[in-house]
């Protein structure tokens, strides 16, 4: 059995028709502990999250939702939808099962792991072709305990520009959880269009992504 293998996070900015998505864009809430189930044989999918720091009136309000158990400061919520096209199972087409979801803000974060870089990069490409605001969070070559050496790159492929968006974002707290800034916040703080700054970093991420030497 091969050692190798890297995991990946991401975010997507507007992940279409995600139910979890919306609901933490709606109601102002974390949305964690995704949970689904497979398709039955009319395929159907029940999914359960657990909402917390939420208007909960919001999500009881909506038909599609039902609250099946509360304790503290959050509640888990279950819906059943049908099988789509979604970033999970995009991913999923790919022979990644997607290890950890998460919602904030209407973002939605996962977790997944794939055999080699060739993957991530398929899978990345696939993801911006059909969603705005694909970002990469972090890879990790399996075995590795610190991020920062997990990857190898080359910044000096970036330009200026590219390389000036990307420490703003970081600097700013783009990439973190929860979100320091959003796209908005640091387009604004150099003074370019979301459009131009979402164009620099993508640019910038798959030129890091280009770089990333296989072991």
């Amino acid at each position: 059995m091969s050692d190798s293998g890297i995991r990946v996070e991401l975010s997507v900015d507007t992940p279409g028709a995600c139910p979890v998505a919306s609901v933490s864009d709606e109601a102002g809430a974390a949305v964690t502990d995704i949970a689904r189930s497979s398709p039955n044989e009319n395929g159907q999918i029940i999914e359960e999250f657990t909402a917390t720091g939420t208007d909960e009136a919001v999500i009881e309000e909506r038909e599609d939702m039902d609250k099946v158990f509360a304790a503290g400061d959050g509640a888990r919520y279950q819906f059943t939808r049908t099988r789509t096209d979604c970033v999970c199972e995009t991913v999923e087409t790919f022979d990644c099962p997607v290890a950890e979801m998460r919602a904030e803000n209407g973002q939605l974060h996962l977790t997944f792991h794939a055999p080699d870089v060739d993957r991530v990069r398929a899978i990345v490409t696939r993801l911006k072709e059909l969603y705005d605001g694909v970002s990469l969070r972090s890879m990790r070559r399996n075995g590795d305990v610190d991020p920062v050496d997990s990857i190898l790159v080359d910044r000096s492929q970036l330009t200026d520009r590219q390389q000036e968006v990307l420490e703003t974002a970081v600097e700013m707290g783009y990439f973190e959880y929860p979100k320091g800034a959003n796209a908005g916040d640091v387009a604004s703080e150099l003074d370019i269009s979301v459009s131009t700054f979402a164009e620099h970093l993508a640019a910038a991420q798959t030129k890091l992504l280009d770089s990333i030497i296989a072991e």
